[in-house]
């Protein structure tokens, strides 16, 4: 496998603290959507971006990185992974974790390797679940579940020890519950899937509530003006009130995550970022250089 560099993929140094890489992903995905990046090699990036979040994002994963990371390899390096693989030496993961839709993510080997196998485990090199063993005999594994499934509660489809499983996902199960699966552990004990939410290149989390970065137009936010806003329910159009400032917050009311039970969903809320497009061309640099002159050089103290 190839090392790969997850603070250069993201444009960042390796003392990043989190609000810097979650800013550098959030542009990054942003840029590279497919949904919106008509750019040659944006799925790729893509990818690319959201697995090096999905490395950095986690201080556990992101310590057993940076001692990788610490041996001097470069970019396209081969890295040749010690017996057993990586998991569980001394400052690796302590257990496999595991991806709807196929057990790796759609991530690459080098992370797959570094990430997700144990010395002599349960999954094996097949990447399957990890040999983190509780008292009862069970075997735990992380779960990453997309969070389009947390909302609709959808089933999704696991690799386990090259086994290809159909989870039930409970709506809204919350970060740090468990899903399990009877007669799927090791040595036929059960597996409990410890629930994590997987990055979303769109959202953030905080508690049952959504937060979306909306990227708005400097005449978008001065003037106001209707947006359509993606939300895991689907897009809804959104007044942006004139006259909005820069990390104005507004909210949608019951578009988070759902509650359990009788309580209540969560909300979306929506931050604004106010972007000014790049000028390509003439007309458009003679529009800044306009506003520019109606503006002046005070316009900050306003």
């Amino acid at each position: 496998m190839r090392f790969k560099d997850y603070y250069e993929i993201l444009g960042i140094e390796p003392g990043a603290g989190e609000a810097e890489i979650k800013t550098a992903y959030r542009r990054l995905a942003r840029k590279y959507h497919p949904d919106v990046s008509k750019e040659a090699g944006a799925e790729e990036k893509f990818k690319a971006v959201n697995e090096a979040y999905e490395a950095l994002r986690d201080p556990q994963k992101r310590a057993a990185y940076d001692q990788l990371r610490a041996r001097g390899y470069r970019p396209g390096d081969e890295v040749q992974p010690p017996p057993g693989g990586f998991g569980g030496g001394p400052g690796g993961v302590d257990f496999e974790e595991i991806f709807a839709g196929g057990g790796n993510g759609g991530f690459s080997d080098f992370f797959q390797e570094l990430f997700g196998r144990r010395r002599g485990g349960f999954g094996g090199p097949a990447g399957g679940a990890g040999t983190h063993m509780r008292g009862d005999g069970a075997t735990r594994a992380k779960f990453a579940v997309p969070l389009d499934a947390i909302y609709r509660g959808d089933p999704v489809r696991v690799s386990v020890a090259g086994r290809s499983l159909e989870v039930r996902i409970p709506k809204g199960i919350k970060p740090g519950q468990a899903i399990r699966l009877a007669g799927q552990g090791a040595g036929g004990g059960d597996l409990l899937l410890e629930v994590e939410y997987a990055a979303h290149p769109q959202f953030e989390v905080d508690g049952r509530n959504i937060i979306h970065a909306l990227a708005v137009a400097p005449w978008e936010a001065a003037l106001g003006a209707s947006i359509s806003v993606p939300t895991l329910g689907g897009p809804v159009e959104l007044k942006i009130p004139a006259d909005s400032e820069a990390g104005r917050k507004l909210r949608l009311r019951g578009r988070g995550l759902p509650g359990a039970g009788s309580a209540l969903a969560g909300d979306q809320i929506v931050e604004l970022e106010i972007l000014a497009p790049k000028a390509n061309t003439e007309d458009e640099r003679e529009a800044y250089r306009r506003m520019r002159d109606v503006f002046g050089d005070d316009w900050r103290r306003a």
